[in-house]
């Protein structure tokens, strides 16, 4: 089939196509004025010695199709009647002479697009004249077709509905059943984060013991610890939540897990509050001026081996550098206990309990060549052991409680972390700013996020504008 490039003027597209059935059985549809006849150029090609070489022409025009004789050989017959033109209204059967092939020729309802039904009534009620048309019946069917045509839009439209629904209700069903997993996959990472942090508990304590049988048991809870952490890392609630995260509020939750707290027990306002700190952190030179001075006076290196060698986080590195920028001289102002002197900034009782020796100008804001507290390697090795002891007893194994037990001093936190349960699931910061957070001076909580924000700076500084290395890294390989 071709088209031809014979337009009638006064023939347009119509918004009906047509369906041709030829006598082979194919269909062929149109849209627009076509040919019938033997010669190949003709859009209908129907290869009979009966048919002329352009036999009839099919065209819309007027608002209805015609089929028109194109002077033929042996006529056009529609209907069993024979004719010089004709509408296909509802539809005709074509027959190309009294002896020659017969055609079906209908409108496509399928074609019929939304609001067509005007135009083909119109189209409909001027199909009258033609040999055996009845325009009343012919009329009504086209309505019929469109009523069919609808009827079988509004089945698909039904089952589309209905597919929609079954795969909204799939998807919710799908999403709580994600949900629910993800809830017990999170539960069981938390029992797995603090039965990892009662180990912890358990080991620093048997550290302490010189008994075979306990080192033997300390050995025993190091392999068990190791196995959780390996469980609690490869937790699917763990990935998840971290692909959730920004690159910023990833290196927190790090930090904060190096520090003994799981990240899902973490708020968005923890988040957003350490990412003020370290806000405050970026806006001054403060943070590359000290671990500068760390790194060139080697105090780097000597701090990270001093709390490996009693399994404390390397990220205790940074209390040094909030309580004095790495300064050993540093004093200072004066407490109820007395002046807080060095780089640790011990007041003077605490010094003396971690075997600190305290000068007689203890009363005095002036540097004290015999104090203790001024030797920045005895100074490291006495807080490294006082930190020690509240990470593996008050503080059950949470760097954070360690963090605000050293600023606002021991003992007020220590009675209320005492009047907590025992244990580390119940006795963690989490539980502590829930229950306490109206008691704890505002100094005490910006101290801790303030040293979160440092370490997590140290963990990729550049990523912070800092161009420096990773302070804790570089020790490592020093």
């Amino acid at each position: 089939m071709k088209p031809s490039r014979d337009v009638d003027p006064s023939s347009r597209p119509s918004p009906i196509r047509l369906r041709v059935h030829l006598p082979d059985g194919s269909t062929l549809r149109f849209a627009d004025r076509f040919l019938i006849g033997r010669e190949a150029s003709c859009d209908v090609q129907v290869d009979s010695e009966l048919v002329s070489r352009r036999h009839a022409v099919v065209s819309f025009s007027g608002g209805r199709w015609t089929i028109r004789d194109l002077q033929s050989s042996n006529g056009l017959m529609v209907d069993g009647a024979a004719v010089g033109d004709a509408p296909i209204g509802r539809g005709r059967t074509i027959r190309l002479g009294a002896d020659g092939p017969e055609l079906r020729i209908e409108p496509d309802v399928e074609s019929l697009g939304v609001g067509g039904e005007a135009e083909w009534d119109t189209h409909a009620s001027h199909d009258t004249g033609a040999p055996g048309v009845d325009s009343a019946s012919h009329t009504q069917y086209v309505r019929e077709g469109y009523e069919r045509m609808l009827h079988r839009q509004r089945q698909r439209h039904r089952l589309i509905v209905a597919l929609l629904a079954l795969i909204t209700v799939s998807a919710v069903a799908y999403g709580y059943r994600q949900n629910q997993l993800l809830a017990v996959e999170r539960a069981k990472a938390f029992d797995t984060f603090y039965d990892m942090k009662a180990l912890d508990v358990k080991i620093a304590a048997g550290e302490s013991s010189a008994a075979v049988q306990d080192r033997q048991r300390v050995a025993a809870d190091m392999a068990a610890r190791k196995a959780k952490a390996q469980a609690y890392e490869q937790s699917s609630a763990i990935r998840i939540f971290d692909r959730r995260m920004n690159e910023t509020d990833r290196l927190i939750l790090k930090v904060t897990r190096r520090l003994g707290e799981t990240e899902l027990g973490a708020s968005p306002e923890y988040l957003s509050e350490v990412r003020r700190y370290i806000s405050q952190w970026t806006r001054t030179k403060r943070f590359e001026t000290a671990v500068q001075k760390a790194r060139d006076h080697n105090y780097t290196r000597f701090i990270v081996d001093t709390f490996a060698e009693l399994d404390l986080p390397p990220q205790f590195f940074y209390l040094a550098l909030q309580e004095s920028d790495f300064e050993p001289l540093n004093v200072g102002p004066l407490t109820s206990k007395g002046y807080a002197k060095g780089m640790w900034q011990f007041i003077p009782d605490t010094g003396r309990q971690y075997g600190l020796r305290i000068g007689p100008m203890v009363a005095s804001r002036q540097p004290d060549a015999i104090d203790d507290r001024l030797d920045w390697i005895k100074a490291t090795r006495a807080a490294a052991a006082y930190i020690k002891k509240l990470y593996a007893t008050d503080a059950q194994a949470s760097g954070l409680l360690v963090i605000a037990s050293y600023n606002w001093g021991e003992g007020r936190v220590l009675r209320l972390m005492n009047a907590m349960p025992e244990n580390p699931r119940d006795r963690n910061f989490w539980k502590f700013v829930e229950q306490y957070r109206g008691r704890m001076p505002p100094e005490t909580y910006g101290y801790v996020l303030n040293i979160v924000a440092a370490a997590v700076i140290g963990e990729n500084p550049r990523l912070f504008g800092i161009h420096i290395d990773p302070p804790l890294m570089s020790a490592k390989g020093a």
